[in-house]
């Protein structure tokens, strides 16, 4: 999701709609999050113990910042109904971004780079399993599991750009170097806020998951 400027563009307006929804619906008073522990806390760094979760994850062509714009009215559609139930999904917290080959965590809505393209996520709330939750009726929308997996976690405010996000993965990852802590798959960019809330509240986090 792209930042929110004084004038919003034509392809965001609905994207703000949509936030603007959601935060006024009793759902969002208290939007959940995937489970876990923290093992270590340190300023703004933590090492996190997550359990598994499932996801509902898109594939998109698109660059770093439009991705979350075109995935989020595809997987929006299925938690608001487009699934073989009908049923309505409560909306989960963060919406997070991967850049990587190869997809190995995720936190609440996700995006991972795979060549040109990302793939993006909303947490499937805990409620549901594999067995019980809604199947997508589009095919571009998958339901996947995200095994447990321990996390090394850089917390921070500001805007969602590439260049703010490269700086605080490279203060996570010297942060794991003096702990001894070596990196299992992606960084993930994880983002708790709407895009009209100013940057300067916004609750950021880069997520690597580490070896055992």
């Amino acid at each position: 999701m792209a930042e929110a400027p004084t004038i919003v563009h034509a392809r965001i307006a609905p994207l703000v709609t949509l936030c603007l929804a959601l935060l006024a619906s009793p759902i969002a008073m208290a939007l959940e999050e995937p489970a876990y522990q923290v093992i270590e806390q340190d300023g703004d760094f933590e090492l996190r113990e997550y359990a598994a979760y499932l996801v509902a994850e898109t594939r998109v062509e698109a660059s770093f910042t439009e991705a979350g714009n075109v995935a989020f009215r595809r997987l929006f559609d299925y938690i608001s109904g487009g699934n073989q139930a009908q049923e309505k999904i409560a909306m989960t917290t963060p919406v997070t971004q991967v850049k990587g080959e190869k997809i190995a965590m995720t936190a609440p809505v996700t995006q991972v780079a795979e060549g040109d393209s990302y793939r993006v996520a909303f947490i499937v709330p805990s409620k549901y399993t594999a067995r019980t939750v809604p199947v997508p009726t589009d095919p571009k929308v998958e339901i996947r599991e995200v095994p447990a997996a321990r996390v090394a976690v850089w917390r921070y405010s500001g805007r969602w750009t590439q260049e703010r996000y490269d700086e605080m993965e490279q203060q996570l990852r010297k942060a794991m170097a003096t702990r001894g802590l070596s990196a299992a798959g992606p960084p993930v960019l994880a983002r708790y806020n709407p895009p009209f809330m100013p940057w300067f509240m916004r609750r950021n986090e880069v997520l690597i998951p580490v070896q055992r």
